[in-house]
């Protein structure tokens, strides 16, 4: 946008839409964390890790890839891992067929741990958002955040 050109300001509805959004997003993220974090000693960032490694076959994903699904820059996932590794929820592996590419691997620990947080946290989603919405308004939202996502996603 040159700057000449007359920011489109938002109308009041459209101020309404996302001054609750971020608002709504913050406090539901920090509740969740509190929630997993007093409950299970770990950080919402390091759960999703957990869940999304537990989805894959093997239990394994390569760090790359993790990092795009978990929206996390490299270094960020790497002092992550380090972190669940430290904990031995999480170990690395050296990719064999190329020997540069690393993979995150869940451990027998790791899965315990998330199949004793998964209840509580799921607890917690369904409270403070699914149960909210109704099913048109949960259609609609993952409609939204879906287009958002295909548009940021690189």
């Amino acid at each position: 946008m040159s700057t000449s050109e007359e920011p489109r300001w938002l109308d009041a509805e459209e101020w309404r839409a996302w001054r609750n959004f971020i608002a709504g997003q913050a406090l539901l993220l920090g509740r969740l964390g509190r929630e997993l974090s007093d409950t299970h000693d770990l950080a919402f960032a390091d759960y999703e890790i957990l869940v999304r490694l537990s989805e894959k076959p093997d239990h394994r994903q390569r760090m790359t890839s993790l990092a795009e699904e978990v929206v996390a820059s490299k270094s960020r996932l790497s002092h992550q891992v380090a972190r669940l590794e430290g904990q031995g929820l999480v170990r690395r592996e050296v990719c064999d067929s190329d020997g540069r590419g690393v993979f995150a691997v869940l451990t027998p620990e790791g899965f315990s741990r998330l199949e004793k947080a998964a209840p509580d946290h799921l607890r917690g989603v369904r409270e403070h958002f699914v149960d909210l919405l109704d099913e048109d308004e949960r259609r609609v939202m993952g409609d939204v955040m879906e287009r958002i996502v295909a548009k940021l996603r690189p």
